[in-house]
């Protein structure tokens, strides 16, 4: 009876000492890897940072538009940004043909938008932006186009102050797909949109000119812009 007794308090003390003993609700385990795990250096916060200020770099939409005084066809990138991507700056590479003039030309167009509502249709992924807003200034790569008024001319003779620069306004609505997470390959989303807009030439041109109307100086634009991530 001893030896039985001497064998159960041994395997009692063993089974004791394998329960995790826990000091003010944590475990023994779980205090020591809190004590060894290496503390993040300065330099690694530094790396991290300079790492998401890159990554935010990085374009997030393709965009194709049409007219909008940028060309017959302008493509491009964008990045969207802000309280549920209510903001988008979009940076565009126009062509214009040559028509009547010497050789074709080349636009170059910086845009920021914005999309205060974002209504969904549906429960299969279609939503709608009833209303599209922003500006955008564009330029016109080509010697006949100034940004000051060259010397060969009487001080004066040209009223408006650029012909390379031109800056414009908008209002539109688009309507977005959200491509199935099951479906998806490189694109998250299409958008496919409208934009009514003027640049400060044709409104000077209306202000100044009592012929000159409203539905003279705007310009319909449509495009599509593709949601890579």
């Amino acid at each position: 009876m001893k030896l039985f007794a001497y064998k159960v308090a041994l395997w009692a003390l063993f089974a004791l000492s394998c329960i995790p003993i826990s000091v003010h609700g944590a475990q023994p385990d779980s205090l020591f890897q809190e004590k060894e795990a290496p503390s993040v250096s300065r330099y690694e916060r530094r790396v991290a940072r300079g790492r998401h200020i890159w990554s935010a770099l990085i374009p997030r939409q393709g965009i194709v538009q049409t007219a909008g005084n940028m060309g017959l066809v302008s493509v491009g990138v964008g990045w969207n940004y802000g309280h549920r991507d209510k903001w988008e700056t979009d940076l565009l590479l126009g062509f214009i043909p040559k028509y009547d003039s010497s050789r074709p030309k080349t636009t170059l167009t910086l845009k920021e938008n914005f999309l205060p509502w974002r209504l969904a249709v549906g429960d299969r992924g279609w939503n709608v932006e009833p209303l599209a807003c922003g500006l955008y200034v564009n330029t016109v790569f080509g010697h006949e186009f100034w940004q000051k008024q060259p010397s060969r001319y009487p001080k004066g003779y040209y009223k408006m102050l650029s012909t390379r620069f031109r800056a414009n306004i908008f209002f539109g609505q688009r309507v977005t797909y959200e491509i199935p997470a099951r479906h998806r390959s490189f694109v998250r989303s299409l958008t496919a949109f409208y934009e009514v807009s003027t640049c400060d030439l044709y409104l000077r041109l209306m202000f100044q000119g009592g012929s000159v109307h409203l539905s003279d100086v705007l310009g319909l634009s449509l495009g599509l812009k593709l949601q890579f991530f």
